[in-house]
């Protein structure tokens, strides 16, 4: 049988990370609620909700942790030559509940179903605070990819992304740790392991290397607020350069 610690009413107080199981890897807790502060200090702490409709929040910390180096972020050779011809358009914090509704639909793996209505008001909430940013990918007026994920400091957690084009999750990925890079984020959160990521130079690092990591950057300076055109420079062809 497994026993979880139930949280608090401190909403800055979770278990030591050590503590969470290793079957499931990382569950840490449950119970709490999605309110901005200890959603904001639980991500601090390398701690993140998932959960399904009908179950208590569950609070989670896995091991290994799965991150992207923003700067060393991988382009595919073929993907690479795609990208010199695309006319896609990129933007930033112009569509977040879209992008979350996107992230939410149902997906050929199963995948999406977490994002209950209770995670789309939290992280909308966040986003209004200037805490939580999307960056979408368009062809034309259609909005086809997109990804989204929580800032503090200088560390970006990235929580999911959606597709409705070949290569636009892709795009939507390289395109924010492009855009990342450039700003002093030097590293971006990918929860768990996932062999489409790593094929992005996505790597697994332990909890501990990874808590380190995050304490000392979420300590630092960010960007308040929306961020509502800071990336729209970007375009397809220079995500096929080097990162400055």
């Amino acid at each position: 049988m497994i026993r979880l610690p139930r949280l608090s009413v401190d909403p800055t107080a979770f278990p030591a990370i050590e503590t969470a199981l290793e079957e499931p890897d990382g569950l840490l807790a449950f119970g709490g609620d999605l309110g901005s502060e200890r959603l904001l200090a639980a991500y601090a702490q390398g701690i993140f909700p998932w959960y399904s409709e009908g179950q208590p929040i569950l609070w989670w910390s896995p091991d290994p942790r799965m991150v992207i180096a923003t700067a060393a972020v991988h382009v595919p050779r073929r993907l690479r030559r795609w990208l010199k011809s695309c006319n896609w358009t990129i933007r930033t914090d112009h569509a977040f509940a879209e992008v979350m509704r996107a992230c939410a639909e149902p997906r050929h793996d199963g995948g999406g179903t977490w994002i209950t209505e209770a995670m789309l008001a939290a992280y909308t909430r966040l986003h209004a605070e200037g805490h939580a940013h999307s960056l979408e990918v368009h062809d034309g007026a259609a909005l086809i990819g997109g990804i989204y994920g929580i800032a503090i400091g200088r560390m970006f957690f990235g929580e999911s992304m959606f597709s409705r084009r070949e290569h636009a999750s892709k795009v939507a990925l390289l395109a924010l740790c492009h855009g990342l890079a450039t700003q002093g984020f030097p590293l971006l959160d990918a929860q768990v392991r996932s062999a489409h990521l790593e094929t992005l130079g996505a790597r697994a690092i332990s909890r501990t290397d990874f808590l380190c990591a995050i304490t000392r950057l979420c300590s630092q300076t960010g960007i308040p607020g929306n961020w509502a055109g800071l990336f729209d420079h970007l375009r397809p062809q220079d995500l096929c350069r080097p990162i400055p």
